[in-house]
């Protein structure tokens, strides 16, 4: 099942400046591996030293955020569409 994960501007210089990769899994968890072992710089963006996802970073399968539907275990299925979104944090000077 082959699932397309959209890479945002912060994180393509780890993708060789990618926008979009895609990887094969039944789980979150194990397409986000293998973007891990593809692209190893995205390791400590995604994942914590635990091996759970970061906190900092927030991943959508199809608009809905996995920290809701099943975390690393949530189902993933052919054509489904992942977003990864870094934290960003700023405020006025």
């Amino acid at each position: 099942m082959t699932v397309s994960i959209r890479i945002p501007t912060v994180l393509r210089p780890q993708t060789g400046g990618a926008a979009l990769v895609a990887f094969e899994g039944s789980t979150i968890g194990e397409v986000l591996n293998q973007m891990v072992a593809a692209h190893p710089g995205l390791a400590g963006q995604v994942f914590s030293a635990d091996g759970s996802l970061h906190k900092f970073v927030n991943i959508y399968v199809n608009d809905d955020d996995v920290r809701y539907t099943g975390g690393l275990e949530t189902p993933v299925a052919s054509g489904d569409e992942v977003s990864i979104l870094p934290a960003v944090a700023g405020g006025a000077a």
